[in-house]
């Protein structure tokens, strides 16, 4: 159980704690950016609690979230959950390491920003020394993730400690509270723009449930979960708050991406500044140790299940699954690629890959919804197989508690897609699409139909705003 807890932690305080006091001061004031952590805090304690919750009711559904979005909503959207989770996995990795080597940027300026190619080809061989070493097994990577996930938190426990007690002032903190001397809106704009960046830094909470499949007992999938989310949010909210106590919110938004070390440098000088650097170094190689083992589990469980090429899904003697990991690598150099010529901003990747990870958060809350109430899916095409979602599982009372928890992580998924960028959702969209060729392909060479009517209006609307998004991008309308 304490490895996943070390997985969830490790993949989630990754890169964003480290941006967040300016990330969040770029859209909300401090009273607004605590309106708001209630309301992600709630909210994604209610996502937390319907991923431990499905664990529970669906032991047999072990194939990560993507499962659990499978039985309830069909093969398709199935796929379109796994696909856009491993899509946002990738274009996290390259946000970390871009984060990465523009903090060693500042103390080695052969890194600097100014050296694009430079970091480019860094990241790019950081990419495939991490898939060496993941080829060599799951465990030795869980182990490297552990060790760094400990290494982390101290330079964050020590930014607490010293911002709470040498550098924190109430009379600060409480000037311009709700932020209306700033240009950044009224309060409920404020909490909307600061919704996104929140949700971003809870990404990875249900890193026990991708790796549900290797667990040893269910019940700790459920229990790691928890921990892991109630650990990640006290770090979260204190490190945001005391930043407010220390910098203004105008000067807090105009530092750059590492200003958790900015603000510790304002307390007790450079050497601050050094020991948070040096965390978030560490930081985001654990993440990026956590997120290339996250990338490569959707795609083998997708392919040992029929909807990819069942290729993808083969493991070599160390256990590793070498194709999928070999596949993601590919599509993040790929990716290495795109984002550097675009000169696309790290704010901008955190955003995309939020908008991807919100596909499987949506459809897994509707999936619990639906079980509460209908007792199944909506398609229900597995009956007799290990996705067979039907029957009563629980007592009535426990069944209306689930209904409540499922509607409020609902509720608060299609907010989150409500205050998205609509510029990230056309993105996002346009990132689904190219899974079709191998879906399609794979249901084809099974014999199978690829779509039911209900899918087909799923993928008309997804081909429509790709097809926009391809207009935006010719026209110059639209751009990362």
């Amino acid at each position: 159980m304490w490895t996943l807890v070390a997985l969830i932690v490790g993949s989630t305080v990754g890169s964003g704690i480290f941006s967040l006091p300016q990330n969040a001061a770029s859209a909300a004031g401090p009273g607004a950016m605590l309106f708001g952590w209630v309301i992600s805090g709630i909210g994604m304690l209610s996502i937390a609690f319907v991923f431990q919750v499905l664990a529970t009711r669906k032991p047999h559904l072990d194939s990560g979230v993507y499962s659990y979005v499978r039985a309830g909503l069909g093969d398709y959207i199935g796929f379109t959950s796994g696909w856009g989770y491993w899509l946002g996995s990738v274009i996290a990795q390259v946000g970390y390491a871009t984060l990465f080597f523009g903090t060693l940027g500042h103390y080695l300026p052969f890194f600097s920003a100014d050296n694009r190619i430079v970091t480019a080809v860094s990241v790019s061989a950081m990419t495939w020394i991490i898939f060496a070493i993941l080829s060599r097994g799951i465990k030795q990577a869980a182990f490297m993730n552990a060790v760094t996930t400990v290494a982390k938190l101290l330079p964050i426990a020590a930014f607490i400690i010293l911002v709470a007690f040498l550098g924190f002032s109430w009379d600060r903190f409480t000037w311009d509270f709700w932020g209306s001397q700033g240009s950044t809106g009224t309060v409920f704009e404020q909490v909307q723009g600061v919704m996104l960046f929140t949700v971003w830094v809870f990404i990875g909470v249900e890193g026990a449930s991708v790796y549900s499949k290797q667990a040893r007992s269910r019940r700790d999938v459920g229990r790691a979960t928890i921990l892991g989310f109630l650990t990640v949010l006290v770090l979260l909210v204190t490190v945001s708050t005391l930043s407010y106590g220390v910098l203004t919110q105008e000067e807090l938004a105009a530092l750059p991406d590492n200003s958790m070390a900015a603000v510790l440098e304002a307390v007790v000088g450079p050497w601050g500044g050094a020991l948070i650097s040096l965390g978030l170094c560490l930081s985001v190689l654990g993440a990026y140790v956590s997120w290339q083992m996250l990338c490569a589990e959707p795609i083998v469980l997708m392919a040992v299940d029929g909807l990819l090429p069942r290729r993808l899904g083969s493991t070599n003697i160390a256990g590793a699954p070498w194709a999928a990991q070999l596949v993601s690598s590919a599509v993040i150099q790929v990716t290495i690629v795109i984002f550097f010529l675009n000169e696309t901003a790290y704010i901008s990747m955190v955003q995309l890959a939020t908008v991807l990870y919100l596909v499987p958060y949506l459809f897994s809350s509707l999936y619990l919804v639906l079980l509460t109430i209908r007792g199944r899916g909506i398609t229900h095409p597995h009956a007799g197989t290990r996705f067979d979602d039907s029957g009563p599982d629980v007592s009535p009372l426990d069944n209306r508690r689930h209904r409540v928890l499922a509607v409020v992580a609902l509720i608060y998924s299609c907010w989150l897609v409500y205050a998205a960028d609509l510029t990230f959702l056309l993105f996002g969209a346009l990132a689904v699409v190219p899974g079709l060729v191998p879906y399609v392909w794979t249901r084809r060479k099974a014999g199978e139909r690829a779509f039911n009517s209900f899918e087909w209006c799923v993928v008309a609307v997804i081909v429509a705003a790709a097809v926009y998004a391809v207009w935006g991008l010719t026209q110059g309308t639209l751009s990362l």
